[in-house]
């Protein structure tokens, strides 16, 4: 009895899976669906990703569009070698006039000739010292102030693109960000930043503003500058990212030229050394016996063997210059 009740129990159990199998196994008209349905998934899949691909595409195209045109501004900018009095004065960071200039220009030829005549030098020296003081020595002045203000910059420059990436990072926009360099930064940063935001407050653009920040300290550092910002500006992208690669750039640049100092600091001495010998040889000389050297400079002849001599030496110290000057 017991075996039939359990005969008839697995045959109970095997008819309703049967039943269950033919009554819930999906139709054909359900597959079609099915089919159909994932075949407009994978459709709207692959639309989605041919505009993900083009919209790359066209950023891509405008990155290189404006790559291309802030190149061909920055070639006009350097094309324009040919400095007035005004922007070197402003690159030099003095806030004097040209006509200031001049004027102590004039006060310094007066000074070098008068120096000349009471020291009882003949007249072509005289002249000659007239000329250096009226055309090279306040040319040398203001050339060494804008390289000595443009190495502060540069010192100071990557710690202030490290103020725009903490403030962009925390939420600030671009421009507070550098109304804060223009208020904290040391000079001649904050001097810049501040004709910036002046600018920008004005009405200029950021495009602008950065051009003429770039014609008052030209510079490869504020080119880079400017053209990160440009490109953000117009392409989009995260703009802390891209400024702290910048900023580490700046630093490895600076890492880079005190090694290449180091390394040439060997050639300059003996450079130097080299280029001071005629005239420790020529002083020696002239304390032991003053009257060996006076043909050279109570003769016609010797007077041109001087100017030869200075011609050579002069051009000979500028190639040993060019040869120990390295550009990162």
């Amino acid at each position: 009895m017991d075996q039939q009740i359990l005969i008839v129990s697995v045959l109970g159990l095997v008819a309703f899976g049967a039943l269950a199998f033919v009554f819930l196994q999906p139709t054909e008209k359900d597959k079609a669906n099915k089919r159909v349905s994932s075949l407009n998934t994978a459709k709207a899949v692959k639309r989605g990703g041919g505009n993900t691909e083009a919209q790359s595409k066209e950023r891509r195209k405008k990155l290189a569009e404006s790559l291309a045109a802030l190149d061909d501004k920055t070639k006009n900018l350097k094309k324009k070698r040919r400095l007035t009095m005004e922007q070197t004065l402003d690159q030099a960071g003095l806030p004097i006039k040209p006509k200031h200039y001049y004027m102590a220009s004039v006060i310094a030829a007066l000074f070098f000739g008068f120096i000349g005549l009471i020291s009882g030098q003949k007249l072509w020296i005289t002249g000659l010292l007239f000329l250096i003081g009226g055309l090279g020595f306040p040319r040398w002045v203001i050339n060494f102030m804008r390289t000595r203000r443009q190495k502060k910059f540069v010192h100071e420059f990557s710690n202030a693109i490290d103020v725009i990436v903490r403030g962009v990072k925390s939420g600030l926009p671009v421009n507070e960000c550098l109304k804060i360099i223009a208020r904290e930064a040391p000079r001649p940063v904050c001097d810049e930043f501040h004709m910036l935001t002046e600018g920008i407050r004005v009405g200029l653009s950021m495009e602008q503003a950065l051009e003429r920040m770039y014609e008052r300290m030209p510079l490869q550092e504020v080119n880079f500058f400017g053209i990160v910002l440009m490109i953000q500006q117009k392409t989009g992208g995260n703009l802390a990212e891209a400024l702290g690669n910048l900023s580490t750039v700046l630093r490895s640049r600076k890492l880079m030229e005190g090694k290449i100092k180091a390394l040439s600091a060997e050639a300059k001495a003996s450079a130097y050394i080299i280029g001071s010998l005629p005239f420790l040889v020529m002083g020696s000389v002239q304390l032991s016996s003053p009257d060996y050297l006076d043909p050279l400079f109570s003769t016609r002849m010797g007077n041109f063997i001087l100017i030869g001599a200075g011609i050579w030496m002069l051009t000979g110290i500028l190639v040993m210059k060019k040869m120990t000057k390295i550009k990162v």
